[in-house]
């Protein structure tokens, strides 16, 4: 117990997928030449529970998009959240951080669930900047015909700016990537860690101040930075969303789950990182 007496959250990143063979330019805006630019992309969801309070963030992509986007599916999301306790059909509260398709697909697997997004990003998945493909390219359609099927059935909850779900766990728009983008803040037993999705991809896009390509508004994105790093009590308290770096500097949550499952409520495996 801390911060004015708040329970602490375990917090875990599950890996579902990874894209491989992936260049500089394909990471980072702009001419760089340094060391790890050349980075993978791995796909996560993650998991704040306290007890009996489970929130899932985000809900991965399912087989077919993985065909589709020639994207390598190493375990269904519904099987990486069993290897934490938790079963997709009993989950309660699922957060979106923004609905692109590694991030809001398998929405059929949360049947009970109550799905927390912020108002701006279903406003722009279903408006006019879908006319453009580079912007609506990153999106399934079948996956957002899902999400108004779960708004239609009262499962959504919707977000404008920063939200309490509950003590210790906060929702925070920042926008960049998509205008609805969200990070979530969690309180664990190592303070304040910022799951911060698409807010910066690996750790050198908010370490070196240089946008993701895949980017809504430039200038959001890098304020997004600093809002991200204002959220976290250190830069070693920030989770990028996609940096295969997470997998090695977190200790895996037993054996069984390496390369798999890794604990973020406690400290990296070597403290410099």
């Amino acid at each position: 117990m801390d911060a004015q007496g708040i329970a602490p959250f375990e917090l875990y990143a599950i890996r579902y997928a990874r894209h491989g063979g992936r260049k500089a330019q394909d990471n980072y805006i702009g001419a760089v030449d340094f060391h790890d630019a050349d980075s993978d992309l791995e796909y996560y969801v993650w998991v704040a529970r306290r007890g009996a309070e489970v929130y899932v963030i985000d809900t991965g992509f399912e087989e077919q998009s993985a065909r589709e986007r020639g994207r390598e599916l190493l375990m269904p999301v519904k099987d990486g959240l069993a290897l934490v306790g938790v079963a997709a059909e009993n989950v309660d509260h699922v957060i979106l951080t923004h609905l692109h398709y590694d991030h809001a697909g398998t929405l059929g697997e949360f049947p009970k669930a109550t799905f927390h997004i912020q108002d701006a990003e279903p406003a722009y998945a279903t408006g006019r900047c879908m006319c453009h493909p580079a912007l609506r390219h990153p999106f399934n359609v079948e996956d957002i015909v899902g999400f108004v099927r779960k708004l239609y059935g009262g499962q959504v909850e919707f977000h404008r700016g920063t939200a309490e779900l509950a003590p210790g766990l906060t929702l925070h728009l920042v926008g960049g990537h998509t205008p609805g983008l969200q990070v979530v803040r969690v309180w664990t037993r190592r303070g304040w860690v910022v799951i911060a999705s698409d807010a910066t991809h690996l750790y050198g896009n908010i370490e070196r101040q240089i946008p993701f390509p895949a980017v809504y508004n430039v200038g959001d994105m890098l304020e997004g930075h600093k809002l991200v790093r204002s959220l976290a009590d250190t830069p070693r308290h920030i989770i990028p969303g996609h940096d295969p770096q997470v997998m090695r500097r977190y200790p895996a949550l037993s054996p069984e789950t390496e390369g798999k499952v890794v604990r973020l409520d406690v400290p990296p495996n070597n403290p410099a990182e």
